[in-house]
């Protein structure tokens, strides 16, 4: 992930936020470099970047301090952290996101996760410059979005698919309109008809939520020329694979996924939480999907596992028996990038 020069947090919110106790915290988002602040106790605090997870040499008091830390931090992003609420997820001044749980659900201790939301997007050649897209890759990737192939990005959680995604969109031509749905706004991007929809949580009388799935239908009525999905979760990727049937070409998505093989599968399992079966999801999927683009980490000599960097692009194929595949077109190693079973599919795909 390439990080914005300057501050995270402006002024008024590293102001707000240290009222409440945050400036040790703040104080490690002073490196640019910083993707997470993970809070594991007082005194195990982690921070995460492009060379991977590394530990703070910060304490933060103890357990009652640190309660009291999460419990501030959630009201200042407008939530709730208390025995009867052990457990919320809210967005605090200065572009973060923040995740704080209790025990006894948290058995060691308050836990806390700060995820840094980047202010802008990084353009293809500033990520190829990082490693992000080596060799061919960001040719390719540009003339995916170019041929207004679908896509899907998938990755790990923090292998760096929504930085990918957000950079992508800022090649899609300013004449055309997206329409960027989110559980929590995390996309970032230059696009001068961009719009954004963003999930709604059901209040204390479990009234007023705005799921997912709606969002996709209420998009559809929007005019889009493309639709973007922060993330494939749930029962919407119904909503989500009927929308890119329906004549939205150059969509995207991202989807959680160990390797881009791993993706029928876990689209398969998300279809059944929608009532579909594995038959239904292979057929809507192929017809849906022309390509996925998966991220992680790859180890660099001297340097751990920390380079968020393309690794695979596959083409989605459907088996007669009803079977999904995810078909190898380009698979990036240490230093080298293959052509797999897909790659004159691919050449086709993006026209050369």
């Amino acid at each position: 992930m390439v990080s914005a020069p300057g501050a995270v947090v402006d002024p008024a919110g590293r102001e707000r936020l240290g009222r409440v106790g945050a400036g040790p915290l703040l104080a490690l988002l002073d490196d640019p470099e910083t993707t997470d602040i993970l809070v594991n106790g007082p005194d195990s605090v982690w921070t995460d970047g492009p060379g991977g997870l590394r530990r703070a040499a910060i304490r933060l008091g103890d357990r009652a301090r640190l309660r009291a830390l999460a419990a501030a931090l959630v009201a200042v992003g407008g939530g709730r952290l208390d025995d009867a609420c052990p457990a919320a997820d809210v967005r605090l001044p200065g572009n973060l996101r923040l995740h704080a749980i209790l025990p006894p659900i948290a058995r060691d201790g308050p836990l806390l996760s700060l995820r840094v939301l980047r202010r802008r997007a990084f353009t293809v050649a500033e990520l190829a410059a990082r490693g992000t897209l080596p060799g061919p890759v960001a040719g390719v990737v540009h003339g995916l979005v170019a041929a207004r192939a679908n896509l899907l990005v998938s990755g790990a959680t923090g292998a760096g698919k929504t930085t990918l995604l957000s950079s992508l969109l800022g090649l899609v031509p300013p004449t055309e309109r997206i329409v960027v749905i989110e559980e929590a706004a995390e996309i970032a991007s230059p696009h001068p008809h961009l719009v954004r929809l963003e999930a709604r949580r059901a209040n204390t009388e479990g009234r007023g939520e705005f799921t997912l799935t709606e969002l996709v239908r209420q998009a559809m009525r929007m005019r889009p020329d493309r639709i973007v999905l922060g993330e494939c979760r749930g029962a919407e990727v119904r909503e989500v694979l009927t929308a890119l049937n329906t004549g939205h070409a150059g969509s995207a998505a991202t989807i959680h996924a160990n390797a881009a093989a791993d993706v029928p599968a876990r689209l398969a399992a998300l279809g059944a939480l929608a009532g579909m079966d594995a038959p239904a999801v292979a057929a809507q999927t192929a017809a849906a999907i022309d390509a996925i683009v998966h991220v992680g980490r790859a180890a660099r000599a001297g340097e751990g596992a920390g380079v968020r960097q393309v690794r695979e692009i596959a083409l989605v194929a459907a088996s007669d028996g009803g079977r999904l595949a995810a078909v190898p077109a380009l698979t990036v190693g240490e230093g080298t990038a293959k052509k797999g079973p897909a790659w004159d599919r691919l050449e086709r795909l993006v026209g050369r």
